[in-house]
């Protein structure tokens, strides 16, 4: 005969508070009422649970001065400014990018770096340590930095923070967690960016409102989050959303995975360039002058630009057919080629992809721009925060 779990009421009480933190980091600046009504919880519950969060720091409250309806307003309860905040950090291969984040996905402060190469792990380490400082010397005495969320173009475990393989940085086997971790003595998560760049659209970006969403991002490579019933799908060991090694052609070009033909052989910033006669390395320079060039009607780029888009309505037809999201969301290079190619885009999905299966699907540009992946790094230190709380 099994007994009957026992829940112990400090732990009902933790459970609740983290609810209520995160109900006002997801949606900022909340009332009473509305809290008692997303939460089920009663309304003295709710006032001691504001309470605790007052004392701790983290958030404010106030009475609404005015307002047209008779009786007593509730009080309304947001984030303070001057409250815990986040390390969020993006590595990329030409620039890195560093932000001071509070709750309710507030960027308080940020630091962009301008990069002529990728850095090395070390380097990188010795460059978020020197922005972290930057940081806190910008921010308001009582703020405090309660964890660290980085994002980095590559396979990473999330459970120990090591950066299986980002090709386009390097790097091989780096314990990037742990070595950060140390070096600046809070708590390091560590995720992939497209992953988070999904997380923070979903929360925070052009897919507020929707349950299953797909996004694809793409520039020296081309990676993917998935969202599925309002959860990020990462799957058995972390390494989900590998869009960009979805095979196309058996026979194709050599793929730094160790396989031929893989989807970002054909869209990315080195397919964009010799598809437009460009010789030398992918960079951001290379890759604007194309699609300059493809603006104004210009060949080889304007061709170029053309058949990258038949490729990537290809693909997107292969993971509504797989995932039949509800919209999916385009950053990066691959933004600029809906931009100009928008019809070809749309074709190839319609030619590839079942009717029933992209439905009403919506193809979607980041309301967050480029900090798409910042903002979710920002997003996966707080969930340890908001978990966490005691």
């Amino acid at each position: 005969m099994s007994r009957a779990t026992v829940v112990r009421p400090e732990e009902i009480r933790r459970h609740n508070l983290s609810q209520v933190l995160q109900q006002i980091h997801v949606h900022g600046e909340m009332s009473r009422a509305e809290l008692t009504a997303s939460l089920g919880l009663n309304r003295s519950t709710i006032g001691d649970l504001v309470a605790d969060l007052v004392r701790r720091g983290m958030v404010d409250e106030h009475v609404p001065a005015g307002g047209d309806k008779a009786g007593r307003p509730s009080h309304v309860v947001a984030p303070r400014r001057d409250g815990p905040y986040v390390l969020a950090v993006e590595v990329e291969v030409e620039r890195m990018v560093t932000a001071a984040v509070g709750l309710g996905g507030r960027v308080h402060v940020r630091r962009e770096t301008p990069l002529a190469s990728p850095l090395s792990p070390s380097g990188a380490c010795t460059q978020i340590a020197r922005d972290a400082r930057w940081l806190a010397a910008r921010m308001p005495g009582d703020a405090r930095l309660v964890g660290v969320g980085v994002s980095v173009p590559g396979t990473v475990s999330r459970l120990d923070g090591l950066v299986v393989h980002a090709p386009n940085l390097g790097w091989r086997s780096v314990p990037f967690g742990a070595t950060l971790r140390q070096r600046l003595g809070s708590d390091v998560r560590i995720g992939n960016n497209a992953n988070l760049g999904a997380v923070a659209e979903h929360q925070r970006g052009a897919a507020r409102q929707l349950r299953d969403v797909v996004y694809v991002t793409g520039s020296v490579g081309v990676g993917g989050g998935v969202i599925v019933d309002g959860a990020e799908i990462l799957g058995a060991g972390g390494y989900a959303g590998e869009i960009g090694h979805i095979m196309l052609d058996p026979d194709g070009p050599a793929c730094h995975c160790g396989s031929n033909g893989c989807l970002e052989t054909f869209l990315g910033e080195h397919a964009l360039l010799r598809a437009a006669g460009c010789a030398g390395s992918p960079g951001s320079g290379a890759v604007a002058s194309v699609f300059s060039d493809a603006r104004l009607g210009r060949q080889p780029a304007a061709g170029a630009v053309a058949q990258l888009a038949v490729v990537l309505g290809r693909a997107l037809g292969i993971l509504i057919n797989v995932f039949n999201p509800e919209a999916i969301i385009v950053h990066d290079m691959l933004e600029e080629i809906v931009r100009l190619q928008r019809p070809a885009v749309e074709a190839e999905i319609a030619r590839r992809s079942k009717p029933e299966s992209r439905g009403t699907l919506r193809l979607l540009t980041p309301e967050l721009g480029r900090d798409s992946a910042l903002i979710g790094a920002s997003e996966l230190a707080f969930q340890a925060v908001v978990s966490g709380i005691e």
